[in-house]
């Protein structure tokens, strides 16, 4: 098992300077562009993305290529970069800004030419101030080189782009929250429909929402053609991905690899297994929304099918492992408590349901918990999401108070004595 760099190529050969454009024409920059414009065919550029079956890399795994024939006609039409990266445990999209920020505004402006798109946003999350610098520079260079601005390379084709710095709030990764944070409101999600971001998106504009690493791998799939990346990964999961690893592992990093190997695989080739020889207790396989699996399932492929299919998401490629020793309870109300902050409080549910859920955990956890809490933590999670299941119902706008429940589901399901052993009278969960 070996990596395959199609995104983080030109930032391994070039560590230092491969943000600057200079390198980044040296080393074939930009004439994915230029051959795109040349051949003057939008529809083309479409097929291109069709062909490779690209799905989105920001958690919701949908079709790329289709996702952009759903946009709306419109004179008016916008693309907006979804780099608000605040998903805990991930960390892929940091080093695409920051190390090669030019691959992404190629990508922009390939999207924009065959969307007939006139202005772009890059919405870059409010702690990534380095990255946020590094692709503003990038922007510049851009325009002073000619590709971007009126009349790009001599072509009747304009684009402007604008790199906006969100103010620190994870809800914002919410392609709706995000465009509601763009444009000067508060951060809340809308409901759709109506507000389908390609129908009624940004100034309620038909609007594409696509994340850093999506864009990124545009350059590629136009220079090689889409069959080519296809060929890449497996079906359903075509293309490299970089997965963000780290937890209780030797070698903790960002990795990028084809799709189809396994977590265990994956785990012991590039995270050099876990630290003093430990065994997995359990993983998450997602990012700190998705639901865990145990350390006996080291062997499902890393696929967005097969990983949904066995009960969780690949969702932003985060894996979190943590070993035998670790405390579960700890692990959950960590990630509970940041749920629970990070809720934009528009639903009642999320708002007012992760703070209890987050009250509970901490009286469990202190060792002062009640023979009731087991019953609570339950019919509070189901009042937030119904059921239980994945993937989960709601009774909020948007995903994040269900991302709060996932780690209790996972406890309840699969480590239920790891509450009990906490509770001054010990009792079997029965749900």
């Amino acid at each position: 098992m070996k990596e395959t760099l199609l995104l983080t190529k030109h930032m391994r050969e070039f560590p230092e300077d491969s943000h600057q454009i200079e390198i980044y024409e040296k080393n074939n920059g930009y004439s994915a562009l230029k051959k795109v414009l040349k051949e003057d065919n939008p529809e083309n550029v479409i097929n291109e993305i069709k062909d490779s079956n690209i799905r989105g890399r920001g958690g919701a795994g949908f079709p790329t290529g289709v996702k952009w024939g759903f946009l709306a006609e419109n004179e008016d039409r916008y693309l907006v970069i979804n780099g608000d990266e605040s998903e805990p445990g991930t960390f892929k999209d940091r080093i695409l800004l920051e190390r090669d920020p030019h691959q992404l505004i190629e990508g922009v402006i390939i999207t924009c030419f065959a969307s007939n798109i006139k202005k772009a946003f890059i919405y870059i999350r409010g702690e990534y101030a380095k990255p946020a610098r590094r692709v503003q520079d990038a922007v510049e260079q851009a325009y002073e080189k000619g590709y971007l601005g009126n009349n790009i390379l001599g072509t009747n084709f304009s684009l402007d782009v604008v790199v906006h710095l969100g103010a620190g709030a994870y809800i914002c990764g919410e392609e709706t929250a995000l465009l509601n944070s763009l444009e000067g409101k508060r951060g809340e999600p809308r409901l759709k429909p109506p507000y389908f971001p390609a129908v009624m998106g940004l100034y309620n504009k038909p609007t594409l929402v696509n994340n850093v690493e999506t864009i990124s791998s545009v350059p590629w799939i136009i220079q090689n053609s889409g069959k080519e990346y296809s060929k890449l990964g497996v079906e359903g999961s075509t293309g490299t991905r970089i997965f963000s690893l780290s937890g209780h592992v030797n070698n903790p990093g960002n990795f990028e690899i084809e799709m189809g190997q396994s977590f265990g695989e994956f785990i012991d080739t590039f995270g050099k297994g876990i630290k003093n020889n430990k065994n997995v207790k359990a993983y998450i396989p997602g990012g700190a929304s998705a639901p865990w699996f145990t350390g006996d399932q080291l062997d499902i492929k890393m696929t967005i099918d097969d990983v949904a299919n066995a009960g969780s998401m690949l969702g932003s490629g985060a894996v979190v492992v943590m070993d035998e020793d670790t405390n579960l309870v700890y692990a959950a109300k960590s990630i509970v408590s940041f749920f629970a902050h990070e809720s934009c409080g528009q639903c009642t549910p999320c708002r007012e349901g992760t703070t209890w859920l987050e009250m509970i955990l901490e009286r469990i956890a202190s060792g002062r918990g009640r023979l009731s809490d087991i019953s609570l933590l339950i019919d509070i999670c189901d009042n937030i999401s119904p059921g239980l299941d994945w993937p989960p119902k709601m009774t909020t706008i948007c995903p994040l108070g269900p991302s709060a429940v996932s780690p209790i589901t996972s406890l309840l399901n699969n480590f239920s004595e790891e509450i009990t052993n906490m509770l001054p009278t010990k009792i079997p969960i029965t749900q």
